[in-house]
């Protein structure tokens, strides 16, 4: 089954399939990630201004581009308003922030990175009260937002819109103003988000995975706080099966699954090995049978690993994701 390797966008833009995700990674182990990644073949980057590492992102990317304009015309860059930037008020200063701190003349897509939002409290992207609870900021207006962002666009400092963590509900409530170019949202085995999906689909709106291979850092400092056991993907008998009859790893297994549903995914590692590897899944398909027992493990709502728990209280703003 011949898959493309990239999104067609709008404008002639290509968003490659596979990217590579930054979250949780120090400065200096970023950037010696990024440039082996670089050198590896990737051209596609996923940060966030949350994730306090675009500067170390963009020092790694500017080091490769140097002087010639045309590798940085190779490069898709990905960044994300963060959620105390939810406010129209504030769009425009979050992302002159992200723009400086890549030090990049545009970035190819801009998310707004969750539907919910945080107070603004400068110099404290994840603001907390007393007892312990997120300071939430109640009176979100996502459409206000997202027309706010479209008018970036008019800058020329953003080629692509596009959001994350949204449900399907406040993604058709928001493709009614104009469509996102892409939904970012946790898929992976246990969480395979089939209704939205194929809703995304139909609304011709690409999909990016995040955690592809389950995010097992994360899982394991959750475990760790809630007792509630998250298994291994890459060491599942059925992915490991189905690896050792394609002689790949099980990491190849999951992304090639991804990206033969027509996905695109930003499987993240700092290991050169692992790196070259998970990007070297196009030339091997999985047979129908393969698919359909990889999708038999599908745990819907129970697989999903980032539902914000650790951010106490969110989950009673009006526009959190995860209330049905």
């Amino acid at each position: 089954m011949s898959v493309p390797e990239y999104f067609e966008l709008n404008g002639g833009d290509r968003m490659p399939k596979i990217g590579f995700g930054t979250w949780q990674s120090s400065d200096e182990v970023l950037e010696k990630a990024v440039l082996a990644a670089l050198d590896a073949g990737y051209r596609h980057f996923d940060t966030a201004h949350a994730y306090e590492n675009e500067a170390a992102l963009g020092r790694a990317l500017r080091k490769w581009i140097g002087d010639d304009p045309a590798k940085r015309r190779e490069l898709f860059v990905v960044t994300k308003l963060p959620p105390g930037g939810n406010r129209p008020d504030l769009v425009r200063e979050y992302f002159d922030t992200s723009i400086r701190n890549l030090g990049l003349d545009y970035i190819d897509m801009y998310l707004m990175h969750t539907p919910f939002a945080f107070e603004h409290v400068p110099g404290d992207l994840h603001p907390k009260n007393p007892d312990g609870t997120m300071k939430v900021d109640y009176s979100t207006d996502l459409a206000a937002v997202w027309k706010t962002l479209l008018k970036l666009k008019e800058s020329g400092q953003v080629r692509h819109l596009g959001v994350s963590n949204l449900n399907l509900e406040q993604l058709t409530r928001l493709s009614k103003i104009e469509k996102p170019a892409c939904l970012q949202v946790e898929v992976h085995l246990l969480c395979q988000q089939k209704a939205l999906v194929e809703a995304a689909k139909k609304l011709s709106i690409p999909i990016v995975a995040y955690s592809p291979l389950g995010s097992k850092a994360l899982a394991d400092a959750l475990a760790a706080k809630t007792g509630r056991e998250y298994p291994d993907l890459l060491q599942l008998p059925v992915v490991k099966r189905i690896a050792e009859a394609h002689d790949r790893t099980p990491a190849q297994v999951l992304l090639r699954y991804t990206v033969q549903r027509g996905l695109a995914a930003i499987p993240k590692s700092t290991n050169p090995t692992r790196i070259k590897q998970n990007l070297s899944i196009w030339d091997f398909e999985l047979s129908d049978s393969e698919m359909k027992d990889l999708g038999a493990l599908d745990k819907g709502e129970e697989g999903r690993i980032c539902d914000f728990t650790f951010f106490p209280g969110i989950e009673k703003h009006a526009e959190f994701p995860f209330k049905n």
